[in-house]
């Protein structure tokens, strides 16, 4: 397994918009939608806060990219998870994505100089380039052998494209 990032809401400035904003115009009923996000991670035991905004996450993208070429890189993903949708903070802040950096162990000297430089701005650019090639219109997507299902999916959905694609589950 792999992590491709996708561009959800590039647009998002890097301070951030409300979620009110984000779902202006779109018909869509905010609070419903968090009863409903808030009751499926329940369920699965996953701590799931009441954000009130939304933030641009390519930075945040970037630090991920590098931190998973590091020893033990690819828990950034659980802390970034935790800042972003438990405790609601802006993953697009070197300062919020420095404390992740510094809370899973990694080296924060060298993670300041990757968000200095864009190190991995290149790579980010390859994944939202594959991200579109495979069609993907949404997060999560999961993608086996060219196949893929968009959205929370419970296991039986995503062990069925699992076996799909030629591999074994174990549960």
């Amino acid at each position: 397994m792999r992590w491709v990032h996708f561009p959800l809401h590039p647009e998002t400035p890097i301070e951030g918009k409300s979620l009110d904003e984000l779902f202006a115009g779109r018909n869509l009923d905010a609070e419903a939608i968090y009863l409903n996000m808030k009751a499926a991670m329940d369920e699965e035991g996953l701590p799931f806060g009441r954000r009130t905004h939304t933030y641009n996450s390519r930075l945040a993208q970037e630090v991920a990219k590098w931190a998973e070429t590091q020893p033990q890189g690819e828990t950034i993903h659980g802390a970034m998870y935790q800042a972003y949708f438990v405790d609601g903070k802006n993953i697009a802040d070197p300062a919020v994505l420095l404390d992740l950096v510094d809370q899973v162990g990694l080296d924060r000297g060298v993670a300041e100089v990757v968000i200095q430089d864009r190190t991995f701005s290149p790579a980010v650019d390859a994944d939202w380039q594959l991200s579109r090639s495979y069609g993907v219109t949404g997060v999560p997507t999961f993608v086996a052998n060219g196949k893929g299902v968009v959205g929370a999916q419970e296991y039986d959905v995503l062990a069925q494209l699992v076996e799909a694609a030629g591999g074994v589950t174990t549960g």
